[in-house]
This record gives C-alpha cells, sequence and structure tokens, in this order.
C-alpha cells in the first residue's frame, strides 16, 4: 500500500520504517529540511537500535522515501498517517499549532480519497477537531475518512515494539477505513481490537497513565519498604505473580521520565477537569514522581553526614532510560541540579547522551567510563539502568577507585553481594548495606 507519514521526529521516523519492512511504499515527510536530507543519508537524529541500518535497508529496496514537500507525499498516496509532535504547553494542554500547519498541508495535497490515521499521541478528541478542521480545509468534493490508530512504542524497543506488538488498536467509524487499515497491520499477526475513534485516542492516554501510576505506586510502597524493614524486590515479586497484576513497571526507583507519561496524565487531567471530573489520583502519580527525586537527594546526603557541600558524587547514568538519548524530564538533570545547589560537584558517565547534556548542566565533569567518573568521588550514584553498570567489574573500579559507597536509585545489586564486596550500599525500598570491612572481598 502506499502510504504517506507526515511528521518524522521519534514516532514518524520509527512508524515509516517499520511500515516499509512490513512491504508498504512510504513517504515520510516533515519540512524540516535538514533533518529530511540526513534522514535520506540514512543519519538518524536520535539513538534508536536498529533503525539505522533498517531505514538504509528500505531505501536501497525502494519502499522508503524521505521528503520535505508534504502535498507531495499525500498526493502519491492513498494513506496518511499523522506522526507530528503535540509538545505540553505550561497549562498542560497540547500546542497543536504544528498539527495544524501539518494538517492544511494534507489538504493541499488531496486529490481525491485519503484516509487520515493519528498514529502519534494526540490530545483526546483530536479526532473530532480533526473532522472539523478538515471540512474547512479539504476542497469540495474529495472524500476522506479519519481514524485512529494509537502508538505503543517504548523508547529504546521502539522498533521491537512496533513489529511484534500486544495489539492494535483501530478507532474508525467507516467499514473502508477499518478494512484498509486491517489490511496494512495483517502480516504483524496481533490481536486487533476495533473501536471509536474517542476510544482509540483513550486507550493510549489511559494506558500510559496507568503504567505511570504503577511506577509511582510502587515507589509509594518502597517507601513504606525502608521505614519497617521489608524488601521491596521481594513485596514488588510478590505482588507481581499475582496475574491481575503483573510483573511489568514495578521496578522501584528514582521514578519515570521522558514526556510520554507526563504528557498523557495531563491530558486525562485537563480532559476531566473540563467535564468536572475528580482525576486527583493521576495529580498525585506525577507528585509521588517528582518526590522520588527529592528522596534520592535526601538518600545521598544522609549517606555522606548531611554535608554534601565540596562533596564529589559520581552519576552513571543521563538519559532516562537504557538504549536510548532521550534527555526530555530525566530524573538525572533535577537530582543532579539539586545535589549542585547543595554544594556538591559532579563526575558522570553515560554511553550515550554525555555531549547532549552538557548544554543542561555545563559544571558536570564529564568521563570516558564509569571507572574514571568514580575517581575521587565521595559517592558512586546510579540512575540509569545500563547494562554496563549491571556488570559493572567490580574489582576494576575497586583498583580506579577508593570510593566504597553506592546510592543506587535502580537496584541493580543484590544486598548480600554489595555487603560481601565490601561497601555501603543505599537502594530504593530496601535496607542500607554496612558491611564488615574486614570480611569483604570480590570473589
Amino acid at each position: 500500500m502506499k502510504i504517506a507519514v507526515i511528521g518524522s521526529g521519534y514516532v514518524g521516523t520509527v512508524t515509516g520504517t517499520c511500515l516499509a519492512e512490513m512491504g508498504h511504499h512510504v513517504v515520510c515527510a516533515d519540512e524540516k529540511e535538514g533533518r529530511m536530507k540526513n534522514l535520506q543519508e540514512g543519519k538518524v537524529h536520535f539513538y534508536e537500535e536498529a533503525l539505522a541500518p533498517m531505514i538504509r535497508g528500505n531505501r536501497e529496496e525502494g519502499r522508503l522515501e524521505f521528503t520535505a514537500d508534504i502535498a507531495h507525499a499525500v498526493r502519491v498516496s492513498e494513506v496518511v498517517f499523522l506522526c507530528v509532535g503535540t509538545p505540553s504547553l505550561p497549562s498542560g494542554k497540547a500546542d497543536v499549532n504544528s498539527l495544524t500547519a501539518a494538517v492544511k498541508s494534507i489538504a493541499a495535497g488531496m486529490d481525491g480519497y485519503r484516509l487520515i490515521i493519528e498514529k502519534s499521541t494526540m490530545p483526546i478528541k483530536t479526532g473530532e477537531w480533526l473532522e472539523s478542521l478538515l471540512r474547512a480545509q479539504v476542497p469540495a468534493g474529495i472524500e476522506y475518512d479519519i481514524a485512529a490508530v494509537p502508538q505503543f512504542l517504548r523508547e529504546g524497543h521502539a522498533v521491537q515494539d512496533f513489529m511484534h506488538p500486544d495489539r492494535i488498536v483501530i478507532g474508525a467509524e467507516s467499514k473502508r477505513a477499518i478494512d484498509t487499515i486491517v489490511d496494512i497491520y495483517r502480516t504483524l499477526n496481533a490481536p486487533i481490537l476495533i473501536t471509536d475513534i474517542n476510544s482509540a485516542e483513550l486507550i493510549k492516554h489511559a494506558t500510559n497513565a496507568f503504567l505511570a501510576t504503577k511506577i509511582s505506586f510502587i515507589n509509594s510502597i518502597g517507601q513504606i519498604c525502608e521505614k519497617t524493614g521489608a524488601d521491596i524486590t521481594v513485596v514488588a515479586r510478590g505482588l507481581g505473580l499475582d496475574r491481575r497484576i503483573g510483573q511489568e513497571y514495578l521496578n522501584a526507583g528514582v521514578g519515570y521520565g521522558g514526556i510520554f507519561f507526563p504528557k498523557d496524565i495531563n491530558s486525562l487531567v485537563n480532559i476531566a477537569d473540563e467535564y468536572h471530573i475528580n482525576l486527583d489520583l493521576l495529580k498525585q502519580v506525577d507528585v509521588i514522581n517528582r518526590y522520588q527525586r527529592i528522596s534520592f537527594i535526601e538518600k545521598i546526603d544522609e549517606a555522606l553526614g548531611k554535608n554534601l557541600n565540596g562533596k564529589t558524587i559520581a552519576v552513571l547514568g543521563l538519559a532516562y532510560r537504557p538504549h536510548t538519548d532521550d534527555l526530555r524530564d530525566t530524573p538525572a538533570i533535577s537530582i543532579i541540579r539539586g545535589l549542585e545547589k547543595r554544594g556538591a560537584h559532579i563526575r558522570a558517565y553515560d554511553p550515550l547522551v554525555m555531549e547532549q547534556c552538557k548544554e543542561h548542566l555545563p559544571d558536570v565533569v564529564y568521563c570516558e567510563s564509569a571507572y574514571a567518573a568514580a575517581k575521587g568521588a565521595d559517592a558512586i550514584a546510579i540512575l540509569t539502568e545500563w547494562d554496563e553498570f549491571a556488570y559493572i567489574n567490580f574489582l576494576k573500579l575497586r583498583q580506579e577507585s577508593d570510593c566504597r559507597l553506592i546510592v543506587d536509585g535502580r537496584n541493580l545489586f543484590t544486598l548480600e553481594r554489595m555487603k560481601k564486596l565490601g561497601y555501603t550500599y543505599v537502594s530504593i525500598g530496601r535496607r542500607s548495606v554496612v558491611p564488615d570491612k574486614t570480611k569483604a572481598n570480590i570473589e
């Protein structure tokens, strides 16, 4: 099928590339000419494992094109996927200026029937708004359908999530639109839920809000564990074995980051306020998440005698999750700023995002490895669960650094192991370990 993907940010680039991989002919369009030129050359402006070679392969096969001419992309396509960003305004509402401009460009390229599909996370009731906007822009006599097929992509795993989805949600009103979308996704062999557009939009927002709620819930239970001597890893395991709950998103830590959870929570809260519905539950989800960052700073402060002034903290991990170079609302930035306000000096290492982080945190010393960051440190703080931190060589770490205090915001290690290794170990929702240094070894 001939498909146009409008918007070549994270969602648009992944969507267009994966649709091409499925065998469709895809034209990705975005008014940012520099970005499109880079994509034509196979250069991706963000990190997503396996995406760049997939782009090159599909371009070589002639299934994937990139252009800055949105109207042209629409003219040569039967289906148009809308993947334009709608960032949150300070009020919490979505900024739809770019979306409005893209829809006008789409209308200008329509010379016959088109199916227009919301793919990026759009505000709830966007389908109704799109209908009114298109009605005013599309030339008389030209038919169209609007549908919503929300994306459920995790940064760092987006290609895997797209090609092997848990489900495909189709929000559409006409049989023609439904049949077309089913045909597009047929090869994925995933369960399909067909519903109305409003419900499809709400499913996306509710999914992210529920996952964020699970994270904030387990972090709140972690606070109780710390006060009572319980172990959050065991509690979470016991919860997750209940089939009604499941194990996913029950890892206590410094909280979630990125733009998607906060954005979807804001969208739900805004529409609840509009209809005078009490959704204070979700407001508290975000409050709890912010508190986790403050609490982590307090853990470091407490471990260093309630005096961070002049102390050096080695921070391992800057991205909000592993396998991504996304710094948007990453806990690391706010935690580091909080430590700096208390007089601490920061040495940091991350496998991907140090260069981008310099504009946000110019006073941080960026190091070539976790071992280099730990040199001269009074405490080592882990903020991102990269594999290289989970499997760090403690023999080398002990040789490179005299620091024996680790404050772990991702619970990467067992208490028994850290005690055996001779580290004072502070984690989330578990008792702290103060080892018997006379018996410490690294075997």
